[in-house]
């Protein structure tokens, strides 16, 4: 890699920062304001909001380019002061996202040129600030991605279905609920209260994705950890969404059987998500966190000193309350 002057991270000679500004109301042009997506009817951010609805289950969608804001302030406060080489190597992410951006205007796919977008700032990271700046703001940009519905992934929600009703009908058992398996309806073995459908909204796949995001999130923040631990942590979005949901899903049988089956079937469902569902999931991840690390998540520990009679001071680290 060709080394030129050292600088450190934001600051750059003027003739830099016009070239950067430039560089930047060009993307900002292209994703913001060229209308050539959806039959030349939207812009590729245009699409990208319309596509964060129930139909897609991506109603989170909107939380992932704030998260990712706050993730590259993280890694721009670690930056500031560290010195950094500009190279010309960054011109190869460019050159991706700019063929990326050709092959959306081409095709209308606003999904592919969202997608180009992490590539062409990397890259300018890269070019200006050098390989070690990208490397650490890599994450944070590329974490867009999850902003982009996925095609295709409603078809996952029939097997995420048949698993929670599964999973709930096991589960209402456990609480003392005799309950019939039907495919995706659980019926009441006693009769005491209609039949429940486990339809696509119970899948938990909504939440799913919602709980992703956070738990990759999670895991890039949780630095102190090894590599392995925070993608298990990342990565235990699945296991524990799952689960929650068919404890949720669960608590309705059991409020229809021993309270009411309307207010099962109306209140607890519309509500058991933000009560238990969620609560539950992220004290998953908590206790994950814990076990992976030996200690509270996020608590500093505390310096203290300690001496001895004849000895000299030393310090310890004591985990704080």
């Amino acid at each position: 890699m060709q080394k030129i002057s050292k600088r450190t991270f934001l600051r750059l000679p003027l003739s830099d920062y016009i070239g950067l500004a430039i560089y930047l109301s060009m993307t900002v042009w292209y994703l913001f304001f060229y209308y050539g997506f959806v039959e030349c009817q939207a812009t590729a951010t245009g699409w990208l909001v319309s596509a964060w609805n129930p139909e897609t289950d991506y109603e989170h969608g909107w939380m992932v380019p704030l998260l990712a804001v706050y993730l590259l302030s993280q890694a721009v406060k670690e930056l500031k002061n560290t010195p950094t080489y500009p190279s010309i190597h960054g011109l190869w992410l460019t050159a991706i996202g700019g063929l990326l951006c050709l092959l959306a205007a081409r095709t209308q796919q606003g999904r592919v040129a969202i997608g180009a977008l992490p590539f062409l700032l990397s890259g300018a990271v890269w070019y200006y600030w050098g390989g070690k700046a990208a490397l650490k703001t890599a994450f944070p940009l590329f974490f867009l991605w999850l902003a982009i519905p996925a095609p295709g992934f409603q078809q996952a929600t029939v097997g995420l279905q048949m698993l929670a009703a599964k999973m709930a009908h096991y589960g209402a058992t456990l609480c003392g609920v005799d309950t019939i398996l039907d495919g995706t309806n659980v019926i009441s073995a006693q009769g005491k209260w209609d039949s429940y459908n486990i339809a696509g909204g119970c899948s938990g796949i909504r939440s799913l994705m919602a709980l992703f995001m956070f738990s990759v999130a999670w895991a890039y923040l949780a630095d102190k950890l090894a590599l392995w631990k925070r993608l298990l942590l990342g990565l235990s979005a699945l296991p524990l969404a799952v689960l929650a949901n068919a404890f949720r899903v669960a608590s309705i049988f059991v409020c229809a059987e021993y309270i009411s089956p309307s207010f099962a079937g109306k209140t607890w469902h519309d509500w058991s998500g933000l009560i238990f569902f969620f609560p539950a999931s992220l004290a998953g991840l908590v206790i994950l966190h814990g076990l992976l690390s030996g200690e509270i998540p996020f608590l500093k520990k505390r310096r203290t000193i300690t001496r001895r009679h004849g000895e000299p001071a030393t310090e310890k680290g004591e985990p704080s309350a």
